[in-house]
């Protein structure tokens, strides 16, 4: 797998957390702007690091940087504050990172075991 910046750091959240705060967002009885986030950061070394280790593979044997694949505009560290959310809300993410790499990689894995039996 080749990929641009390793180093980039992105705070990762479960879609369905989103959801839920967007839900709660539409119950308000006045509209506000809130920043769903999860409040914390993983590079996409991080990413590939856990769902390599999942499936007990060490990233380094099957991922490379390529500096073709960087964006020109890469913004390196994007960090949410969603304390507006949680205090108004009562909202907060219930899934994390690590959690997070281990669905996506077991979806993964479970659709491939499904395409090969087809």
């Amino acid at each position: 797998i080749t990929l641009g910046n390793l180093e980039a750091r992105r705070d990762w959240g479960f879609a369905g957390d989103f959801v839920k705060a967007m839900w709660s967002m539409l119950q308000q009885d006045t509209p506000d702007d809130y920043v769903i986030a999860t409040g914390s950061s993983h590079s996409v070394r991080e990413l590939c690091q856990f769902a390599f280790e999942h499936v007990g593979l060490d990233y380094r044997d099957y991922v490379e940087h390529d500096v073709r694949f960087e964006r020109p505009a890469e913004v390196d560290h994007l960090l949410g504050d969603a304390t507006k959310a949680q205090e108004n809300l009562g909202w907060n993410p219930s899934v994390r990172f690590q959690d997070l790499i281990v669905m996506m990689v077991e979806s993964d894995l479970k659709r491939a075991v499904e395409q090969r039996e087809t």
